[in-house]
């Protein structure tokens, strides 16, 4: 027998007290439910298709080496190296572009990355190398809304077993051809509809070099005042498929996100271990609207379920990612990685063994990658940005008033910049949960500061407000 996530949460709540009275927290709110499926996101998703995705990897696999270093070689063989791969990302982002009327514009980052300058790149940047990202915008088109942003992004540049090697094979099929076929997949999904706010489309290079692409497109990003409100890595989404795995799962897949921000100051600091905020970061919040976006979009089993499944750490045991760039210029950023990595098939030069040897081939190959998984991941992808870009955005200013010793509670905010018809949900959450329980919804007078008294004892849950439109499109929840 299958028990509703709603049912269950209320079943929690009556066994909470052993007194035969239900808790504060649970008698004056509703369950939180999934949002109403969109019906114009819910079409566009069905455009994700694995043939697509398919065609898209294959290519990026036979430019050979996709090597950052590669960039600075002449003597490649026609058609091969990480030059060639920017060239083709972007003539694909004006592609899509051009079917959907020139919705999108596209740019390049181009920059030199010079082993002079940085100690951090270690011994992977040999010599003053030229860098290429490449991104597309997809423009809002509320004049109060479109500063707001969202941006997906994956890495095109692949290595081998030597990180220098710029002209031995590196297909990088699953690391990160992968996650560039999200982003070229969400532009194609999203670009013929109209969002207010703006949505960011990218790929970078120099991530196996140490995140160099990333961190230079981040840092543009923080100079030029993008409002990123969210940040989605995605970085070896391709759903392993090698022979005898059978722990793989494809219902699911890994969202990683940190807990402290990286650049929090010691202020900040000490206002989130006072408050036991450690579990509420900006980017953490930025994986529950993931989860929950699935709730959404995705069957909860069966053949067609897809989840969320998330880690609550910033990333794997001894790997590192571009959404760690985002986080230390102060932005909330994710990334999703499949469930089970197979580590002979990263990071390795291509061995095919005999026939009956019991070894392992070796190599990130087209053939271990699951091209309807990939979809599932860029369909994820796709609803979230959507989602969140029609949102009415961040309510503003949230605090909760502690004035008094009561056990009630106040908040107070302000309607976000640009979106004065905002309504509101507050929701909350036992200290010990990892996602948000119960909801209320708040609807104020238009444009006016919010204020709510709760008869909850705020020592005992998490309290969180986010925005949500006529359509039922939730923003990011902010916590006090």
């Amino acid at each position: 027998m299958k028990i509703s996530r709603s049912i269950l949460l209320f079943g929690l709540a009556i066994a909470a007290t052993t007194c035969g009275a239900q808790p504060d927290f649970a008698r004056h709110a509703a369950p939180v439910a999934p949002a109403p499926a969109d019906p114009a996101i819910a079409q566009a998703l069905k455009a994700i298709q694995p043939a697509h995705i398919h065609q898209t990897i294959e290519t990026l696999v036979g430019f050979g080496t996709r090597s950052t270093l590669s960039s600075m070689e002449t003597d490649l063989p026609s058609g091969q190296g990480i030059n060639g791969t920017a060239d083709w990302i972007a003539g694909q982002f004006e592609a899509i572009s051009r079917d959907c009327g020139g919705c999108l514009e596209v740019r390049r980052d181009v920059f030199t990355a010079d082993p002079a300058s940085s100690a951090r790149w270690g011994n992977r940047i040999p010599r003053p190398t030229k860098i290429t990202n490449v991104y597309a915008i997809l423009r809002g088109t509320d004049p109060a809304q479109a500063k707001r942003m969202v941006l997906v992004t994956g890495h095109y540049d692949s290595r081998n077993l030597n990180i220098l090697d710029d002209h031995g094979a590196a297909p990088g099929a699953n690391d990160d051809a992968s996650g560039v076929a999200v982003s070229l997949e969400c532009a194609r999904a999203l670009g013929k509809l109209h969002f207010p706010s703006t949505i960011v489309f990218a790929a970078v290079a120099g991530e196996e070099q140490g995140l160099i692409g990333s961190a230079h497109l981040a840092k543009l990003a923080h100079d030029e005042g993008w409002q990123l409100e969210a940040v989605l890595n995605n970085d070896i989404v391709g759903g392993n498929t090698t022979p005898g795995d059978s722990l793989q799962m494809k219902d699911r897949v890994r969202v990683f996100s940190e807990g402290v921000p990286a650049g929090a100051t010691p202020q900040q600091l000490r206002r989130i271990f006072m408050l036991g905020g450690e579990n509420d970061s900006p980017s953490r919040e930025v994986a529950r609207a993931i989860a929950d976006t699935a709730r959404t979009y995705f069957a909860a089993s069966g053949p067609a379920a897809f989840h969320a499944f998330l880690v609550s750490r910033p990333d794997r045991y001894l790997r590192g990612g571009d959404h760690s760039s985002f986080n230390r210029e102060g932005f909330a950023a994710v990334r999703f990685t499949e469930w089970r990595e197979d580590y002979n098939h990263q990071h390795q030069n291509i061995v095919r063994p005999p026939a009956g040897s019991g070894k392992p081939v070796l190599g990130d190959l087209l053939e271990f990658v699951d091209f309807n998984y990939v979809a599932q991941v860029a369909r994820l992808n796709a609803a979230t940005l959507a989602t969140l870009a029609d949102s009415p955005g961040e309510p503003a200013d949230v605090k909760i008033v502690t004035e008094d010793l009561d056990n009630n509670t106040k908040l107070t905010w302000d309607p976000p910049a640009g979106a004065p018809d905002a309504g509101y949900e507050v929701v909350w959450r036992m200290t010990t949960s990892p996602d948000w329980q119960y909801v209320k919804e708040v609807r104020p007078s238009k444009g006016a500061p919010v204020s709510v008294t709760l008869p909850i004892s705020k020592d005992n849950v998490i309290f969180g407000v986010r925005t949500v439109d006529a359509a039922g499109h939730r923003g990011l929840v902010v916590v006090p």
